[in-house]
């Protein structure tokens, strides 16, 4: 096994702040789409009325890389930010369920976010369990 030597902070100091900079950048559009989604939409390209299947390609694109992005830290074995994607999963897929009750209100699809959830929930309890606190 490769050991890998910590990255020093003053010379890596720029990519720690560029990716806390992106990854808040990108939560900042999300919560526009939730607050203002026809401006949102309208800036991002999106047509006013959505007449085809664009939202949903955008979702399948989201969850494509968002799994392949759990593959390759299960992979890598990075299993804390592996925690903290399931957690943050988990409150995607509440949040899921609450918006498919208020869309179509099928049971189905509500049991299914609401389950995905729990098992979210507890994937991240399961591995921060195991593998949250490294050892010195």
């Amino acid at each position: 096994m490769r050991e890998t030597s910590p990255m020093k902070p003053a010379k890596h100091r720029h990519l720690l702040w560029l990716s806390v900079g992106t990854g808040l950048l990108l939560a900042f559009i999300g919560i526009r789409f939730l607050i203002v989604p026809r401006s949102a939409a309208n800036t991002f390209g999106l047509a006013r009325e959505i007449a085809g299947y664009e939202l949903h390609h955008i979702v399948g694109l989201r969850d494509i890389w968002l799994g392949l992005l759990a593959v390759a830290l299960a992979a890598f074995r990075e299993w804390r930010a592996l925690a903290l994607w399931f957690g943050l999963g988990a409150l995607v897929c509440f949040a899921d369920a609450s918006i498919a009750a208020g869309s179509s209100g099928k049971l189905r699809a509500i049991a299914f976010h609401t389950g995905s959830g729990i098992v979210c929930a507890w994937m991240a309890a399961a591995i921060w369990r195991r593998f949250g606190n490294p050892q010195p």
